[in-house]
């Protein structure tokens, strides 16, 4: 299936900035009706409210605690596209000190922040008679790098979860699309000490309106990520994109 941006109402987690933002202003550009700017920080989204006015509505969520969770999708119940682009990233290789302290913290956002968002607008999106569920992953899902190893592990967890919640709303006319970008121009980019090789956030965000539009279920959009996929594409449609039941 595919899914057009243009009239949905849509939620973005990780809004405020970075890769998030851009997502937020592709969407518009693409006429999205609405977007929900789901952040920790209310306040840290006002340059968006400034920008956009009653396009975007902040929300509070911490992919932390379930309960916040909930009660976004209680209040957000009219989304129709969830980005769930919310993310950490914890310094750490296998064998530092507070390595089991970063990959703890790295799965509660990135892999269990996955589930639960899944767990809450799953049904509110079917509610509304389908859509698309977007996950940020990353070229790390299917790479382990060493200096962060337990953001690798953690968004590989992550990309494991997003095949399996594929499989399991192909009959609920909703889409799922698992975005896998390389060095990017953000924050997070900077700690891993890859700014200089970033690309603009632009080349995710519209790659995602793309892709969606495209019915594609992977989306690797910067040049490192497109590296990648030309050699994993073959294993990606003869595995993970093909139906095995009856193998």
């Amino acid at each position: 299936m595919s899914f057009d941006v243009k009239d949905k109402i849509a939620l973005v987690t990780g809004a405020n900035r970075g890769i998030g933002k851009a997502i937020v202003e592709s969407l518009i550009q693409h006429g999205a009706k609405k977007v929900y700017l789901a952040v920790r920080d209310v306040k840290s989204t006002n340059t968006l409210v400034a920008e956009f006015g009653d396009l975007v509505a902040p929300l509070y969520v911490d992919l932390s605690v379930t309960k916040s969770i909930k009660s976004l999708a209680k209040t957000a119940s009219d989304t129709q596209l969830v980005v769930n682009n919310a993310g950490i990233l914890k310094l750490a290789d296998p064998l530092n000190d507070d390595v089991e302290e970063a990959f703890n913290q790295e799965l509660t956002v990135n892999t269990f922040g996955l589930i639960r968002m899944a767990k809450a607008f799953i049904p509110v999106l079917e509610q509304n008679g389908g859509g698309a569920f977007v996950q940020l992953n990353s070229v790390a899902s299917i790479k382990n790098f060493a200096g962060f190893s337990t953001y690798s592990a953690s968004k590989a967890a992550a990309y494991s979860l997003t095949q399996g919640l594929r499989d399991q709303v192909a009959d609920k006319n909703i889409q799922v699309l698992s975005v896998h970008p390389g060095p990017i121009a953000t924050d997070m980019a900077n700690e891993a000490g890859m700014g200089e090789m970033g690309e603009p956030t632009s080349v995710v965000s519209e790659g995602i309106v793309k892709a969606l539009s495209a019915g594609d279920f992977h989306l690797f959009p910067d040049t490192m990520a497109q590296q990648f996929w030309a050699a994993y594409q073959g294993y990606a449609a003869g595995i993970v994109e093909a139906d095995l039941s009856e193998g």
